[in-house]
């Protein structure tokens, strides 16, 4: 783009700017004439797809702020009402991130000025709380103001239709188009009021219904170290916590309250390094049975149990199989679910249990899709544990599911741990890990995906490839996507792009058969090592 033009363009967005912020922001810019900066801005526009808008912070179409919000908000109010929704209710939600609360007001006020009903829930809350409230509250789609565990700098959109999970192809494409068509805000509707401001009736029903997780009778002994990771987790899990008469949880008072700085983390996401130490300092001091953890709006859940002298995360896919077994010792029934990317341990369980099982692509909103849906999870920490209540990942309930399991298995004078030992000599070993590469330039990324179609890997580890598969061309069970999985003896790898952040993901997995409690140390060595030759080996072909 000349740069006369980028200043126009620039200077016509400036004029419609409904934020003080922004509009001083790219004054600067232009008056500057720092071309560069601008057409960073300018170069395009957020993509909204599958998983909403989510970007950093700041003025122009390839930044999150008021004016990307309120033409998403006008495009999804026209998606809904060429649906038949001339007058449904919309119900929003946010977290505690910077403009978050603008962000909601702003949607409250355009589906309200496109003649639709509009409700805000009161304060920052997790976003499985609007989850449960849109179908809790009958309506036909749901916004939550989140970035979820990225940086603090970035904000984001998600949206969910009226059956409580998030949009799927086609709504994504149909609400874009929607977009694209808002020639300019001038043309949006927004008045200053006339939306509902719901009280606390709603939490409370989310609150009550968190009841439905537990057994009626099951110990309630677990004691916990609990961390918001400066997020909107912590009085919902609390008030959770006590009606169901466990222990009250030790806070890592430094990241117990909402701070959109989040200061005490380089990325507010607890599986990445560095994010729990606190947490383990303070289990350190008090010896609890469990370390519980939210991400920022509390939709994930970590865990940590002490593992000799110290305190270990356990993997998601490890978290991922203790609740399902968990759930199959209370004689649990339906559907079990996971995404591609999550432990083939899963569908083990399930098969002995003779249960249902099966693979979707990655993010819950396809796993919330699972016919007869009982339970589903996937290995970045999300869990959905009551898909009658909340068709989505929640961090509250799986908390709450994790902490009656580490008491049941107290009870019994037994550990979390214990628990994954017998799943292994049961099931084979299953042990995961990944590969991830965090870009600034995206180019990296294509080039790497590009680089492994046009030159397959034969062996990794030093074990043959027995399948490769492009998942561009979809598959029986499962619809298109930019994805490559291998299947090796023993093992397998899955890459694709990360869909809410500059990053290559690559998904390792490998299953070493275990014939007593005896023969671990033995196993999980020799797993050790497959997993360090296969990251070396995938990451040279690759070549990241």
């Amino acid at each position: 783009m000349q740069d006369d033009a980028l200043i126009a363009q620039a200077q016509a967005w400036l004029a419609e700017d409904p934020d003080p912020d922004t509009r001083e922001e790219l004054a600067r810019l232009i008056d500057a004439g720092d071309h560069a900066e601008i057409a960073a801005r300018f170069g395009g526009t957020l993509q909204f797809g599958t998983a909403g808008l989510r970007g950093e912070l700041g003025a122009g179409p390839m930044r999150m702020n008021r004016s990307v919000v309120i033409r998403a908000a006008a495009g999804l109010a026209a998606y809904l009402r060429k649906h038949g929704h001339t007058d449904g209710l919309v119900v929003i939600g946010y977290d505690a991130r910077h403009k978050s609360r603008d962000f909601a007001e702003d949607t409250a006020a355009v589906m309200t000025g496109a003649g639709l009903r509009a409700a805000v829930l009161n304060r920052p809350l997790p976003t499985p709380v609007l989850a449960f409230a849109i179908r809790h509250l009958g309506a036909v789609a749901g916004v939550e103001v989140t970035a979820s565990h990225n940086p603090p700098r970035d904000n984001g959109y998600k949206v969910y239709l009226g059956d409580g999970s998030q949009i799927v192809p086609p709504a994504d494409t149909e609400i874009a188009a929607e977009i694209e068509a808002v020639a300019s805000l001038t043309t949006v509707p927004r008045p200053t009021e006339g939306w509902e401001t719901l009280d606390d009736t709603v939490l409370d029903a989310y609150l009550a219904r968190t009841d439905a997780v537990l057994s009626k009778d099951s110990p309630r002994t677990a004691r916990t170290v609990y961390t918001a990771m400066h997020g909107v987790g912590k009085d919902v899990l609390l008030a959770a916590f006590a009606r169901a008469g466990f222990p009250e949880p030790v806070l890592v008072t430094e990241q117990a309250d909402p701070d959109p700085e989040f200061p005490t983390v380089a990325f507010p996401n607890p599986e990445e390094p560095g994010a729990m130490d606190l947490a383990f300092a303070k289990a350190r001091d008090t010896d609890p049975d469990l370390v519980i953890a939210n991400d920022p709006d509390a939709d994930r859940c970590a865990a940590a149990v002490k593992d000799g002298a110290d305190w270990r995360m356990l993997r998601g896919d490890e978290v991922g199989a203790l609740l399902a077994a968990h759930l199959v010792r209370r004689g649990a029934t339906g559907t079990f679910a996971e995404s591609i990317v999550s432990s083939s341990l899963l569908g083990r369980i399930a098969e002995k249990a003779g249960l249902r099982h099966t693979e979707t692509l990655t993010g819950f909103k396809w796993i919330a899709r699972a016919e007869g849906l009982r339970y589903g999870y996937e290995e970045a920490l999300g869990y959905c544990v009551d898909p009658d209540g909340v068709r989505d990942k929640d961090g509250i309930t799986a908390a709450l599911l994790i902490t009656e399991l580490a008491s049941t298995l107290k009870e019994e004078g037994r550990t979390l741990l214990d628990l994954l030992d017998d799943l292994a000599v049961e099931h084979g070993l299953h042990v995961t890990d990944q590969l991830s590469v965090r870009v600034e330039d995206l180019s990296v990324i294509a080039g790497a995906m590009r680089r492994l179609r046009e030159r397959p890997p034969a062996r990794l580890a030093d074990l043959p490839i027995t399948s490769a598969e492009d998942l561009t061309r979809g598959t029986a069970d499962l619809p298109p996507t930019d994805g490559l999985r291998y299947t090796l003896d023993g093992a397998r790898v899955i890459v694709r792009p990360s869909g809410t952040e500059p990053k290559l993901k690559c998904y390792l997995e490998v299953v070493v058969p275990v014939g007593t409690h005896a023969d671990l140390p033995a196993a999980r060595a020799r797993a050790a090592g497959l997993l360090a030759a296969l990251k070396r080996d995938f990451a040279a072909a690759a070549g990241i």
